[in-house]
């Protein structure tokens, strides 16, 4: 379970995070038609890009943290040694 939800955030993050960037990129590629993604007063850039890049980088260090704080259900709590609790 811990895994499966590290996993699942740390790629959030990484979709996140490789988005943003790419979607900064300024490529132009010959032939290509140049489809409009921002308004024209921003100068081509996306607003807030910066800050999903920044929120993609934390979701996947937070996958570390999700991981360590959440149990592993493969390990039982240890049992008492025979004899603890009695009294004699």
């Amino acid at each position: 379970m811990r895994t499966t939800l590290a996993s699942v955030t740390a790629l959030a993050g990484l979709v996140f995070a490789a988005t943003s960037f790419a979607l900064a990129l300024p490529l132009r590629i010959p032939g290509v038609a140049v489809f409009a993604v921002a308004s024209a007063e921003s100068g081509g850039v996306i607003p807030y890009l910066p800050a999903v890049f920044i929120l993609g980088i934390m979701l996947m260090f937070l996958a570390a943290v999700v991981y360590e704080l959440l149990p592993d259900r493969s390990q039982t709590p240890p049992r008492p040694p025979a004899g603890f609790g009695r009294r004699a």
